[in-house]
């Protein structure tokens, strides 16, 4: 490791910073990169210089809980989102089952959770385990 140079002239020679300190196992030369300012073992974004996240359970549940993809929406609310999606998705298989429509499906990707129903007993299943189905059972009930 003799040969590591520690500095870098980049710029036309008005630019001084540190080097990338990571050497090729075929050739042995340095990496001819500049070092990131953040990197504590000197070395660029190619060799390990940026950070790669969390490696432990909790700390990606963290992460995860943290950040969204897109921010202006919740957990809670992309959740919700999905799960009236998958609920479309089914009324959608009703119709075309029952015959109610003749046009074409819903284009794009199927939303996680969703099961296709294709005959009849699986539309009787949806109708009689349908959340509005039992609330409206419930409210019924309680009038009686």
């Amino acid at each position: 490791m003799d040969n590591i140079s520690k500095t870098l002239i980049t710029g036309g020679g008005k630019i001084t910073c540190l080097r990338c300190t990571a050497q090729s196992k075929r050739t042995k030369l340095q990496c001819g990169r500049p070092a990131l300012r953040t990197s504590k073992t000197q070395k660029c974004n190619f060799h390990g210089g940026k950070s790669t996240g969390p490696k432990t359970v909790e700390g990606k549940s963290k992460i995860s809980k943290v950040h969204l993809v897109h921010g202006r929406e919740t957990l809670q609310k992309r959740n919700e989102r999905q799960a009236m999606s998958v609920r479309l998705r089914h009324l959608e298989d009703i119709m075309h089952v029952l015959d109610m429509t003749t046009g074409g499906r819903w284009r794009g990707a199927k939303p996680i959770g969703y099961k296709p129903i294709r005959t009849l007993d699986e539309v009787k299943q949806f109708v009689l385990y349908n959340p509005l189905h039992l609330a409206k059972a419930s409210r019924e009930e309680g009038e009686i």
